[in-house]
């Protein structure tokens, strides 16, 4: 049986508007691609290391602040030694909290100053007797070669972990500042020859032990 010419017709007519799929196939292709061109951002070589994260650079970081921003903060707050020791021996938490500054549960750091009568240098700490202490108490000021703990870092006050990526950038700021420490001080100083003689001394400390106290200083003086 013959189809009727007008449905012949209209069957012609559906046939020659029918898209093949591949042709729709390289349209939405063409789409995605333009979308990506419009959405993506090219950089040249030169432009590209510049976009990257800056990496943190520990020298320019200490030169940078510890002579402006460490030192003084330090010499600001600094508590009398033997005021500090007694506020600890009498209530640990609340000196630290009126003096103290730290992260987190970490321990307290204190920026301090005393002066006292220095003594010997052994193992890169010079003693200090300092008079009005708790009985038994030991004073040792970091003098180097090797300086170590991050006190200067933690009593300064103002820098905290927030600050750096990673826990390596933290403790590298706390080296960094150390090292500062040591070449705008210590290079300059002979701890030797002070044996004997009255001085004064500022910097910092986080207390270990209840009767031993090491101090990395910011500055050391003769006399009062």
């Amino acid at each position: 049986m013959s189809m009727p010419a007008t449905t012949r017709q209209r069957g012609a007519q559906a046939s020659g508007r029918r898209i093949p799929a591949r042709w729709i196939a390289i349209a939405v292709a063409v789409v995605l691609l333009a979308a990506i061109g419009f959405s993506t951002r090219y950089r040249s070589p030169e432009t590209a290391p510049a976009a990257a994260p800056k990496k943190f650079d520990p020298v320019a970081y200490g030169a940078a602040t510890y002579e402006s921003k460490v030192v003084p903060a330090i010499e600001k707050d600094a508590v009398a030694l033997p005021v500090l020791l007694k506020a600890l021996v009498a209530d640990k938490d609340a000196a630290g909290e009126k003096y103290g500054h730290h992260q987190g549960i970490g321990l307290y750091s204190f920026p301090v100053k005393a002066t006292g009568t220095a003594g010997e240098v052994r193992s890169g700490l010079m003693s200090v007797t300092v008079p009005g202490l708790p009985k038994g108490t030991r004073v040792y000021v970091q003098v180097g070669p090797a300086i170590n703990g991050t006190a200067l870092r933690d009593a300064a006050g103002f820098i905290t972990f927030g600050q750096f990526l990673n826990q390596v950038e933290y403790a590298d700021a706390a080296t960094a500042l150390n090292d500062e420490m040591r070449q705008k001080l210590l290079s300059t100083l002979d701890a030797g020859s002070l044996d004997g003689k009255e001085i004064t001394f500022v910097g910092a400390f986080s207390p270990l032990t209840p009767t031993t106290v090491t101090v990395t200083p910011v500055s050391i003086e003769e006399g009062p």
